[in-house]
């Protein structure tokens, strides 16, 4: 399974480069796309009109991100029921991060907590398919490795039916943290994040942002591009490449692009894995719930 994730766009020029993407990577036959929420809801209308436009021009199946910061409950109820009507029929409950420089997360009054009240919230509703996030690097904010697998089962029970990872660059991490959340009864499909490395500073911004760790071997790569920007591109679409070839192999259920709203080398790594087939050599069921 693979899908791509893209944000709303700010600017009119951003709008032509996300739509160019989008019809580009059509072609490539995702089994669904979903589209960020914004900190704090900044781009909530803009969320739904992106999501209706690549459903219903496109025909991509598609899944809005929905995080609690700044809402309230009635507020997320009218939100759902926008999707409801624009024929969305899945969405990634979030807790999400406040604005930049406000300091922690804390629920408005008359809002929800976390994803999982998110997710309840939603599956009372009783309509849409529900996603939600993990980290197989531990959330930032988490008290320990062992609690935040406990919220991330928490989600589940209360309703996600499957889960997408944040984005990391050493599979042995997530290997690691893949046992331990099937030994800790999550059972539903788990698609792995994945974000083609295209410049060593934006890279280095993004991993400080999620606590992503950067392992040497893919900055000794980066370092050795002395700076050429589309040197820097290319070693990371060779990168990504061969980590999701060797996921795949190993069985993980699903890859989820973060595209940046752009197609090059997202299409480029995907190009690559279709000619080698990686899910040809997986054991069965392998990453699956026993």
């Amino acid at each position: 399974m693979f899908s791509f994730e893209f944000f709303p766009p700010k600017t009119e020029e951003g709008a032509e480069t996300l739509y160019a993407s989008v019809e580009r990577l059509q072609a490539l036959d995702p089994d669904f796309a979903s589209v960020t929420y914004g900190a704090a809801g900044s781009t909530r209308d803009g969320t739904v009109e992106v999501c209706d436009r690549i459903q219903n021009e496109f025909g991509i199946e598609t899944m809005a991100h929905l995080s609690c910061v700044g809402e309230q409950v009635s507020g997320l109820e009218a939100l759902i029921g926008r999707l409801e009507r624009a024929g969305i029929e899945n969405i990634l409950a979030l807790r999400g991060d406040p604005p930049g420089g406000e300091g922690d997360f804390e629920a408005v009054e008359g809002g929800l907590a976390g994803s999982a009240e998110l997710a309840e919230l939603i599956r009372a509703r009783g309509t849409a398919g529900i996603g939600a996030s993990c980290f197989p690097e531990i959330h930032p904010e988490a008290t320990s490795a062992d609690a935040d697998i406990e919220y991330a089962k928490r989600k589940v029970d209360a309703g996600a039916e499957f889960l997408i990872t944040q984005l990391f660059f050493d599979n042995s991490v997530f290997f690691d943290w893949l046992d331990r959340a099937r030994s800790a009864g999550i059972d539903v499909p788990i698609f792995v994040g994945v974000l083609p490395v295209r410049t060593f500073n934006g890279i280095k911004r993004m991993a400080s942002l999620c606590g992503a760790g950067i392992p040497d071997s893919l900055a000794t790569g980066l370092e050795a591009c002395g700076g050429d920007g589309a040197a820097e591109r290319e070693f990371g679409i060779a990168y990504a490449a061969r980590q999701c070839e060797e996921l795949l192999a190993a069985g993980v259920q699903g890859l989820h692009f973060y595209t940046l709203n752009k197609a090059d080398s997202t299409s480029a790594v995907l190009g690559a894995l279709k000619a080698a087939r990686p899910w040809e050599r997986a054991p069965e069921a392998a990453g699956a719930a026993s």
